[in-house]
């Protein structure tokens, strides 16, 4: 008793806080599911009638809260216990009825709860895609409406909201069957009918259903759909949707006319007639469209926007490329503006735009003075001395036009009309700027530029839709020395760029301006060859590049991602740099040095860490390759030095880049080694031995790596005869080890190997070590045995180095060792070629 009184006690606190917004709905759902819950536990083995009366309503209240939360599984537990108390609650009312009367009451009584629960069922079942089960629901309500009818109506907007969620989900068939259904039941007591409105409204949504499930296939269905919703209540929405299913089925112009004449003699606004004509246009049907346009004058002649119907006209006589009939409608428009018949300013500035389109298009295909005409239309409506910001521009457009047509003092006219209207527009100082760089007037561009620059430092705040941002001015002053550029003016855009760098303190008016510079210079570069030009662009551009990047973490304006983009630009530029100088060591390396460091403002990505790791393989290579050259023995450590601290920094960068993806087949772990071990053996640094000792444990080394450190291991200033020959021992067990030798590169190994191994000269040699040269001649011989493909110089040059060692035992007396050696030397004879004879 105690747990069902709490139970109770929650359920009414939930539904009072819930009222005073205490809690939200799918926090009181889950009261409602605990107290419910606890309330069926507490359910005796015969529950009086009002114990069942209120586990109904908790039950119902409980499925219902969770469908309308989006939990609809959680429901179907909660209805079906509804269910079973309401059975039980049928079956107690029907023991203690007395006769037919009671029975009818009790009847009547229950299936108002049983008819609730069973649309509880369907809204559930709909929710969960389960449609078989909605609809058998719902059936068993539309059974029960005879009983129920004040249901009808409910019931009947019930299916039309599963009609719109199947819509919306495009499972059309299912919406087409509730949607038809919901127009059923609506029509079944017109007493408690939902109405002519809604029943339209149901059968326009139908109408849309079948439009869209397939129009050819459901074409009648559709039709007939939306003749009974006009029918039933007339709509805008009924005739534009009837019109439009016509249309996309293909119907005759008749069919299509006579649908269009349906609501003609109806009161229908202008824009809804606008939009008819608009899609009769759209839908290729011109005829009829340009007839029902030029019949909506006569249905709106008092109204105040009747100007929309003539530029709707002219909008489509431009789209169907009948310019010559639209300028007509332009000038007829121009001419009641003039004498009475103005446009209301919402439809002038209409005009505006699309005068301003089509002049645009004409511009962009350099049809300039078809682009001034449309200019010209739109200077019409403005009266002569007006002051107006969008009249600036408008100028500024047609002195472009002009100037391009190279009628440079109709230019000036315009521009100083511009000027007038705008003075401190930075658009109109860019203007200036044009056409003094197109008479060459150096002077004044550049003063232009200097304009220009003060504008752009302080955007102007009182311009409406011509507003410039700082972006704007960065984008006018880049734009400003590469017309300079174009126009073979240099000394000009060097100028501009340079008051740029040195006084704009905008971050962003300083990369652009920088770009521009790096830009330019390189030109001369590329075109002079100058040296000055390129310690310019090394030491100054990017140099103030690379510092500005550093200070721009305190600037507010200048975000992260623009400090990003800023790096990325020099650091790629730096990049192909180091590429272009390849010819010149020195340059590429710093250029990739340069790179390098820009990269570190940008975000560690697998891209930039790629690009940071071959930097600074680069810049060691380079380091490596000059530490060869002729160089002083300081200038070499230094070098070799520098080339260890890019090592090491790659390393580390590697690391991390590993971690990114699979680099199974990257060289980069062989370069760094053999970058490193070189430069090492080469410092004579005391670590390579540990170095090497992390190299003989790698189970993957390659032969060529083997061969390339005996190499630097011999290669002066360095001499590491040990590694040497434990490089070449490791290369050449790799070689045994393959399927099928290479007996060129064996030979060639096998040659370092024994060369090393035994000096030419030396008599005087180690037993242990003649037995271990011995054993490379027995390998040797192995594989010329097995293989034609020994090189034969190489089979005499091992005979010769075994006949000579048999040669020099011979000279200190070992003659059994000289016999032995002798006799190897012979072994290789038969085995060569056409210099067999020579030496038999």
């Amino acid at each position: 008793t105690q747990v069902e009184e709490g139970a109770i006690s929650l359920w009414n606190w939930a539904v009072t806080k819930h009222m005073g917004s205490v809690v939200n709905d799918e926090q009181r759902a889950k009261l409602r599911f605990v107290a419910c819950r606890l309330v069926c536990l507490c359910e005796g083995s015969d529950p009086l009638e009002g114990t069942i009366r209120r586990q109904i309503l908790m039950s119902m209240k409980t499925g219902k809260g969770w469908i309308d939360v989006g939990k609809a599984d959680l429901a179907d537990g909660f209805l079906e216990i509804a269910m079973s108390s309401i059975e039980k609650l049928y079956a107690k009312l029907l023991k203690g009825s007395d006769g037919e009367a009671d029975i009818h009451v009790h009847k009547a009584d229950v299936e108002k709860n049983l008819f609730k629960v069973l649309s509880y069922q369907a809204e559930s079942a709909v929710a969960q895609g389960d449609f078989q089960k909605a609809v058998m629901c719902v059936q068993r309500c539309k059974d029960m409406l005879m009983k129920l009818p004040k249901e009808t109506c409910y019931l009947s907007i019930l299916c039309y909201n599963f009609g719109v969620e199947t819509y919306e989900r495009k499972r059309y068939e299912q919406s087409s069957f509730w949607l038809s259904q919901s127009y059923d039941i609506g029509k079944m007591d017109m007493k408690y009918s939902v109405g002519k409105e809604m029943q339209a409204k149901v059968l326009r949504l139908l109408a849309t259903t079948y439009f869209e499930w397939d129009c050819n296939l459901y074409l009648d269905k559709a039709l007939k759909a939306i003749s009974l919703a006009n029918q039933e209540n007339l709509h805008p929405a009924g005739f534009f949707l009837k019109v439009k299913i016509l249309l996309k089925s293909g119907a005759s112009d008749e069919d299509i006319n006579s649908a269009v004449a349906e609501f003609l003699h109806h009161d229908m606004s202008l824009d809804f007639c606008l939009n008819t004509a608009k899609l009769l246009l759209e839908h290729g049907r011109e005829s009829l469209g340009f007839d029902f346009l030029k019949s909506v004058p006569e249905r709106f002649e008092s109204s105040p926007d009747l100007g929309k119907i003539t530029l709707l006209h002219i909008e489509f006589l431009l789209h169907n490329k009948r310019e010559l009939l639209a300028k007509q409608k332009v000038e007829e428009i121009i001419i009641g503006h003039y004498t009475g018949k103005q446009l209301l300013p919402e439809a002038l500035n209409r005009l505006h735009i699309i005068l301003w389109d089509r002049a645009a298009k004409h511009y962009e295909a350099k049809s300039y003075s078809e682009a001034l005409h449309w200019y010209n239309y739109s200077v019409s409506f403005y009266t002569p001395g007006q002051i107006d910001q969008n009249l600036a521009k408008l100028q500024r457009n047609m002195a472009s036009c002009y100037l391009h047509l190279k009628q440079v003092d109709k230019a000036k006219e315009a521009v100083k009309e511009a000027e007038r209207c705008d003075p401190n527009s930075i658009f109109t100082k860019f203007s200036i700027y044009k056409i003094a760089v197109m008479e060459k007037d150096t002077d004044k561009a550049v003063e232009a530029v200097i304009e220009m620059g003060k504008l752009a430092e302080k955007p102007s705040q009182h311009e409406d839709k011509l507003r410039v941002d700082e972006n704007t001015g960065t984008n006018l002053l880049s734009l400003a020395a590469q017309i300079a550029l174009e126009n073979e003016q240099h000394v000009v855009a060097i100028k501009a760029l340079e008051y740029l760098s040195e006084h704009l303190q905008d971050c962003r008016q300083l990369f652009a301006a920088l770009k521009c510079l790096v830009r330019l210079m390189l030109s001369k570069v590329m075109a002079e060859n100058e040296e000055k030009s390129v310690t310019y662009v090394l030491n100054n551009t990017f140099s103030a590049a690379h510092k500005r990047l550093a200070e721009s973490f305190t600037e507010e304006k200048f975000t992260g991602d623009m400090r990003i983009f800023e790096a990325h630009w020099f650091r790629k530029v730096a990049w192909n740099l180091a590429v272009q100088f390849g010819g010149c060591p020195e340059k590429m390396r710093d250029f990739f040095l340069l790179s390098f460091k820009l990269s570190q403002f940008c975000p560690s990505d697998k891209a930039v860490l790629i690009a940071q790791k071959t930097c600074l393989l680069m810049a060691a290579a380079v380091d490596l390759e000059m530490g060869r050259q002729e160089v002083t023995p300081s200038e070499q450590t230094e070098l070799l030095t520098q080339a260890l601290q890019h090592l090491q920094a790659c390393k580390e960068i590697w690391k991390v880049l590993k971690l990114t993806g699979d680099f199974v087949k990257d060289p980069t772990d062989t370069l760094l080694l053999l970058y490193e071990f070189e430069a090492r053996s080469k410092l004579n640094d005391p670590t390579l031995y540990n170095l090497m000792e992390s190299v003989w444990e790698q189970p993957q080394i390659e032969v060529k790596t083997l061969e390339i450190i005996a190499s630097l291991a011999m290669e002066s200033p360095a001499r590491y005869p040990v590694l040497c020959k434990k490089a070449l021992k490791s290369a050449l067990n790799l070689h045994r080890k393959q399927t099928v030798i290479d007996a060129v590169k064996f030979s060639k190994c096998l040659h370092s190997l024994i060369n090393l191994s035994l000096p030419t000269g030396l008599t005087d040699l180690d037993a242990c070590v003649l037995q271990e040269v011995w054993d490379y001649f027995e390998d040797a011989l192995s594989v010329v045995n097995s293989t034609d493909a020994y090189p034969e110089m190489e089979i005499l040059w091992l005979m010769t180095r075994a006949w000579n060692t048999g040669i020099f035992q011979y000279t200190v007396g070992k003659y059994k060792e000289a016999e032995q050696w002798c006799g190897l030397g012979m072994r290789f004879l038969s085995h060569l070629g056409s210099l067999k004879k020579s030496y038999e």
